[in-house]
């Protein structure tokens, strides 16, 4: 039929490049499209018998038939069987033959059997752009192409690019990202607003086995040590991303450093030479950065990866205590010999929390529990009661929802409030908009604020556990089998229940004690604290909470934590502060005022400032 030829026209003229082509460009398109054409009819051949074949064929015929009309598909059938496939790699050729050659069609795996149906969300966006490019778009899709990329025609309708963008990142968002970019028409020599799409990081690999063709290996790795100096790491992170052109998602490290500090970390940027990096060494010292020890390596870096940290740290203008009479040398030194035999508490510090007086980054994380997305973003652009550029661009937002104009007002160099604002501008002040601009961020980042959530009720669970049994290892707590665990990543089969018999013969120590960072694979204490986890779970709204967030892309496992840590290597120098020529800006310092030296090493996730906090009973925070 006429149908079918126009319809086997399509398919040569798409089956080449994803971006559309023009000019000489066009018949390579269509020769590379006609022998994958080809290619795709054979596979269809060889697996199908001739009566099969030919009824697959009617049916996507009538399909496409009914839709060019905009006619309802009534009195036809809505599926087409091919019949069982017992092959499982003939199923898959299979699945990607078909959908490839009638991208109009999506395929369905039933106990073997193989089910064609119409693929509604083709005829969605038929309505916002032509056949043609909704055919493509959809095969682009299929194929998965590594580092490939679809554009759509060149579009002057900024509201229609806006629908499209809306329709793609609502029904492929967890797969593909959306941008707009300008491109020069050289014929006419204005500009015109194209929507591209490329698949995002690993998307195309999600529950794949890699193929040797699809893994990284030419991927440029370069490793370096990042010196910053009371600079927040996500905000250095976006500022080396715009020096070097890449994204924040680029970087990957082992662990976060605190703002308020000289910190040393080893970090990784991939699609970044070593020469490029030292290009940029000069313009990011005015940032209080540097960057040294630059070199190729072969892979990122992992959270998860670091083994822990070492700390120099100098304690200024040491007073006693009101009311204390011992003499001040010997209390710190009793202090820091008592913390160094017993340990701390192994509290999150409140670095973990963010900084903010009136919302807290686990306060975002709970919220993005509980798929609020529009409230997270609401959260995280509030603004503190300060009067700088930052509080006033919140502060704008909150009352208006402008985003565009919000942007006009945040300085350059809050990299992920622009990032949220840019996203939010695109999509709007949707539920879906939000879930977009949550996925301008980062996925560590996304992560930060519902681990920051875990972290907030593990604190709170390691008081309650401690207020009600002490230093008591009781029946129905979870203890660590293994000794040498140095951090959270154990499996539950390291974790050991304690019986009443165990209890009462005080077998395990406090030390060997730990208590679950909530996630969706872990167990709870069987005693009071156990019960107290479920109660804290009903307070927030948590009672069916898988700690999945499949919109965000967002897994929370969940692990254990030991309850006491030791520092380790510790050392220390008590010193007047002359001796180490401090000068203290604002206020007066005696010459006999002390000062105290202290080095240690703390396994990975445990905070210096907490262990500082236990040796000298105050908050040094503040």
């Amino acid at each position: 039929t006429e149908l079918t030829k126009s319809f086997n026209t399509l398919v040569k003229y798409t089956d080449g490049d994803q971006n559309h082509p023009s000019g000489s460009e066009k018949e390579d398109t269509i020769s590379d499209g006609t022998s994958k054409c080809e290619e795709k009819a054979d596979v269809l051949s060889s697996f199908l018998d001739e009566k099969t074949h030919e009824l697959l064929n009617n049916f996507a015929c009538d399909i496409k038939e009914k839709w060019l009309s905009e006619t309802e598909l009534i009195g036809l059938p809505l599926e087409f069987s091919i019949g069982r496939i017992i092959d499982k790699n003939q199923r898959a050729s299979l699945h990607s033959a078909i959908r490839q050659k009638f991208p109009f069609l999506i395929t369905v795996g039933k106990n073997s059997e193989i089910v064609v149906k119409p693929n509604l969300e083709y005829k969605e966006l038929c309505h916002l752009v032509s056949e043609e490019e909704a055919f493509n778009f959809f095969k682009y899709l299929d194929a998965k192409k590594e580092n490939s990329k679809f554009t759509f025609k060149p579009d002057a309708n900024k509201d229609h690019r806006k629908a499209v963008h809306h329709f793609v990142n609502k029904k492929f968002g967890n797969l593909v990202e959306t941008k707009s970019f300008s491109e020069m028409n050289c014929s006419t020599g204005n500009l015109n607003v194209v929507i591209t799409v490329r698949f995002r990081e690993k998307a195309h690999r999600r529950g794949k086995r890699p193929l040797p063709e699809c893994q990284e290996g030419n991927v440029i790795y370069t490793a370096f040590t990042l010196r910053k100096e009371n600079l927040e790491m996500f905000e250095a992170i976006g500022f080396l991303a715009i020096k070097l052109g890449v994204i924040p998602s680029d970087f990957s490290y082992a662990g976060l450093k605190d703002k308020k500090a000289i910190t040393y970390q080893a970090m990784v940027v991939r699609k970044v030479t070593p020469e490029r990096l030292k290009n940029i060494e000069k313009e990011i010292e005015k940032k209080r950065m540097n960057v040294f020890n630059i070199r190729p390596v072969d892979d990122s870096l992992r959270l998860g990866q670091l083994k822990g940290n070492h700390f120099d740290i100098v304690i200024r203008n040491l007073k006693k205590q009101i009311n204390d009479s011992a003499n001040l040398r010997e209390r710190i030194m009793e202090a820091i010999e008592n913390v160094k035999k017993k340990g701390f508490v192994n509290y999150y510090g409140p670095q973990r929390f963010g900084k903010g007086r009136k919302v807290h980054t686990d306060q975002i994380g709970l919220a993005l529990l509980k798929n609020e997305m529009m409230k997270a973003i609401k959260l995280f652009l509030t603004p503190e009661d300060l009067d700088d550029p930052v509080n006033r661009a919140k502060k704008y937002f909150l009352q208006t929802e402008d985003a565009k104009g919000t942007l006009s007002l945040m300085p350059e160099f809050k990299a992920r409030e622009r990032a949220l604002l840019e996203a939010l501008h695109r999509f709007g002040m949707t539920e879906e908009g939000c879930i977009q601009a949550w996925f301008s961020l980062p996925h560590s980042m996304r992560i930060f604020y519902v681990h920051a959530y875990t972290s907030k009720i593990w604190n709170e669970a390691v008081s309650y556990r401690l207020a009600t049994y002490g230093a008591r290892v009781v029946e129905g707590d979870l203890v660590c089998l293994d000794e040498d665990i140095d951090d959270e990543n154990f499996p539950n089969s390291k974790v050991h229940l304690v019986t009443e018999e165990e209890g009462s013969a005080n077998m395990y120590a406090i030390h060997q004690v730990v208590l679950p960072i909530l996630g969706y694979n872990i167990q709870y204490p069987k005693n009071k604290v156990g019960q107290w986890y479920h109660d804290i779970l009903s307070r927030d709204g948590l009672q069916t909470c898988r700690f999945k967030v499949p919109t965000l892309k967002l897994n929370v496992p969940g692990c254990y934590r030991q309850i006491l840590k030791h520092p380790r290597n510790l050392s220390y120098q008590l010193m007047e502060d002359h001796d180490i020529d401090v000068k203290m800006k604002g206020s007066h310092i005696d010459e006999t005022a002390l000062s105290l030296l202290i080095s240690f090493d703390l396994d990975a996730s445990c905070y210096a400032t907490v262990c500082l906090k236990e040796i000298m009973k105050h908050d040094v925070l503040n």
